[in-house]
């Protein structure tokens, strides 16, 4: 087990997949139109660090993409255009009442990513203390929010023997200015986005047609861009998570992706396979990736 964590540029936290961007932000606004409180948390006093969040990132995305959203500051207002959504937004940072939401909930609302924020002080183990969380792997807020960095790893498989000591490092020693970032893998057994405690029922209903046959197009490989960020005023962590997904037959086209696959698939340990959700189906899986091999 490693972190397999590497530099990223400053300006490159965000990133914009044009393809699905209507569609997955069209589903986090149906998710916290439906059930806020589930999918934006935020404990008291954290409202600094979510305004640093914004004022970090609006500028990043207007000078990496700025064929779709515009940034213009005149005497301390902020004028935010963002193209994709059609949408324009006059808003004085600090104040909240320009914005009618939380400024993570706000910004949450315009990125395909989730943001989360740890506080910053070791001497607390990193706690979660505010998130925009509408496409979890196997989570939610309500579970994690307020616990400690360790406490919301203690699921994973191995974590704190292998990783705990380095991941604590990490975040003690990650500077302003120099952001991180890492990939997290997983199979699944449906296409959903958010897949919170309350999808249980739907992901076991999924395993019952999966066969070698079918296995390919209803199974999917799913890909967590991860980052980490220090943020200079506050202190705090900025993490965000962007998912990409595809069908596995997508994936294995190329006898080679699929060697590789079924490599990966077989020498992981079957703790690791249960964490990321293969185990009900790892057996049709890896027939498959074998016959596409050949």
């Amino acid at each position: 087990m490693s972190m397999g964590v590497q530099a990223l540029g400053a300006g490159n936290v965000i990133e914009i997949d044009p393809d699905h961007y209507a569609a997955e932000i069209a589903l986090k606004h149906r998710l916290l139109r439906e059930d806020t409180p589930y999918y934006f948390q935020a404990l008291p006093r954290t409202e600094a660090a979510q305004w640093e969040v914004l004022e970090l990132l609006l500028p990043q995305l207007a000078a990496r993409y700025p064929q779709w959203f515009t940034l213009k500051v005149e005497q301390g207002r902020w004028h935010w255009h963002n193209q994709l959504l059609n949408e324009e937004t006059e808003f004085r940072p600090g104040m909240l009442a320009d914005l009618r939401l939380s400024p993570l909930h706000w910004l949450g609302r315009q990125l395909q990513e989730d943001l989360l924020v740890l506080d910053g002080n070791m001497e607390t183990g990193f706690p979660l203390v505010a998130g925009l969380l509408c496409f979890p792997n196997s989570w939610c807020l309500e579970e994690k929010l307020g616990q400690s960095f360790l406490a919301i790893h203690e699921p994973v498989p191995s974590f704190a023997r292998h990783l705990g000591r380095s991941s604590q490092l990490l975040l003690q020693r990650l500077k302003a200015g120099r952001p991180v970032w890492r990939l997290n893998w997983a199979f699944r057994s449906t296409p959903r986005l958010d897949i919170t405690p309350r999808a249980a029922g739907e992901v076991l209903r999924s395993y019952a047609n999966l066969s070698e046959d079918t296995v390919g197009e209803r199974c999917w490989l799913r890909v967590e861009r991860q980052t980490l960020t220090r943020l200079p005023e506050t202190e705090a962590i900025l993490f965000t998570v962007h998912t990409y997904q595809a069908p596995v037959a997508e994936i294995v086209v190329d006898p080679v992706a699929a060697r590789k696959v079924e490599r990966v698939l077989t020498t992981t340990p079957p703790e690791m396979l249960a964490y990321k959700g293969v185990s009900p189906f790892i057996e049709p899986l890896l027939a498959y990736l074998q016959r596409r091999c050949a």
